[in-house]
């Protein structure tokens, strides 16, 4: 088996080689650090965005879904076209005895443009009525008090969960906030809790800085909303895909509601399942394109780091003749061609790595101060690979050059010279 020892006389041997024609080793040595800074550069930053989406995602259940009323576009049974028609309380039952794959049914009210006040203070905020387990489809991260819990809304307490730009414009602090009572639109409510959900993430019905969450059945009858429901949430039971679910659930409506079975429009529907499927999709098709860029970069410097070594085997035919006629072994000449592939690859490689790991660094706490959690670096495992993958890259660049090598004569170098 070939070894491949560097002493200190191979390595000033390698460095005198490399640098007889500079700018053409630099060309190379650029060619495949490009390629390794690229491919790791790309890596990290779709790692980085991913992570940052997943961040602001966090809480919200993936396989969830939303409905909503709107007016009809097909007449039927006597009714006009253009009509208005609502979701109700009544509708949840049978949809839940009709629907079995479904596993979360909750109602939710929502009333925009209204406005909370403290003492002097101001601030416009959205309300919304909902019940205790709409938290399990979308988490209010509750960072100080409590969330809405059933007690509230059996006996339809006065009391809020508010968002933190709320306690920015109305409290300053958290401590403040917590069992003082606002004023929203004339009713007073008292705070139990401060979502820490911010702007950035996803939400239902409004600004979740800036929404203020109270019991269903309170905002029922402070808002006079009857049986009313302006959002439909809907989660599926696993195994089954929410798409199927909201047709079955829409079939039920237009039926309660005699609404035609073909209207397209009379009921919004709102897929979150699919949002994130696609979302998913996409990032797998960005890092299969991340790698097809990257690895077609590497390869060409392999071929440019191969095509160097065959000039300097060329270059040095004379010298390989000498060295075989004075008893270097065809092992002897296979080390020194591949030594000098696999150095100049892998210097070149490694600060690619090096450059793109640094450049992650900023770029990971740039983004850590916008949305925190976001990583932007690589994996040590990636590491390990990228540096096993220029490895290889060099012993597969250096070995036409080095075959080339081993087959000269003494004789025929004689002859060359």
């Amino acid at each position: 088996m070939m070894k491949i020892r560097l002493d200190r006389d191979q390595w000033e041997e390698i460095f005198d080689a490399l640098s007889r024609n500079k700018t053409r080793t630099f060309l190379t040595a650029f060619g495949i650090f490009w390629g390794i800074f690229m491919l790791v550069l790309l890596m990290g930053g779709g790692k980085g965005l991913e992570s940052m989406l997943a961040t602001n995602f966090a809480g919200f259940a993936n396989n969830s879904g939303f409905m909503m009323a709107n007016s009809t576009s097909e007449a039927y049974k006597g009714f006009r076209k253009g009509r208005q028609w609502n979701i109700e309380l009544g509708d949840i039952p049978l949809i839940r005895s009709s629907v079995p794959e479904l596993d979360i049914i909750s109602p939710s009210l929502s009333n925009w443009g209204s406005s909370a006040t403290f003492e002097d203070k101001k601030s416009s905020v959205s309300v919304k009525g909902e019940y205790p387990e709409a938290s399990q489809i979308e988490d209010p991260k509750i960072r100080a008090g409590r969330g809405l819990n059933d007690v509230d809304v059996q006996q339809g307490r006065k009391v809020c969960v508010i968002g933190q730009r709320i306690v920015e414009e109305l409290f300053k602090s958290d401590e403040k906030a917590l069992g003082n009572k606002i004023a929203i639109d004339g009713i007073y409510y008292q705070v139990v809790g401060i979502s820490g959900k911010d702007e950035n993430g996803i939400s239902i019905g409004g600004n979740a800085t800036t929404t203020v969450r109270i019991p269903y059945t309170t905002m029922q009858t402070t808002y006079n909303r009857g049986n009313r429901v302006d959002i439909l949430c809907l989660t599926a039971r696993e195994g089954y895909k929410m798409s199927d679910i909201q047709k079955k659930v829409e079939a039920v409506l237009k039926r309660r509601h005699l609404i035609h079975p073909d209207d397209t429009q009379a009921v919004i529907m709102v897929n979150a399942e699919a949002i994130f499927s696609m979302i998913d999709n996409l990032f797998k098709g960005v890092s299969i394109l991340v790698w097809m860029i990257g690895l077609g970069t590497l390869f060409a410097g392999a071929i440019g780091v191969s095509n160097i070594m065959v000039v300097t085997v060329k270059e040095r035919t004379t010298e390989i003749g000498i060295r075989r006629a004075i008893g270097a072994t065809p092992t002897d000449i296979l080390s020194m061609i591949m030594s000098e592939s696999i150095v100049l690859t892998l210097v070149a490689g490694m600060s690619g790595i090096t450059f793109a790991v640094a450049i992650l660094q900023l770029l990971e706490q740039f983004a850590q101060n916008e949305t925190p959690g976001a990583v932007f670096q690589i994996s040590f495992a990636i590491a390990v690979g990228a540096t096993f993958m220029l490895a290889t890259l060099g012993v597969l660049a250096g070995l036409a050059p080095t075959i080339r090598a081993m087959a000269i004569k003494p004789v025929d170098a004689m002859r060359e010279e």
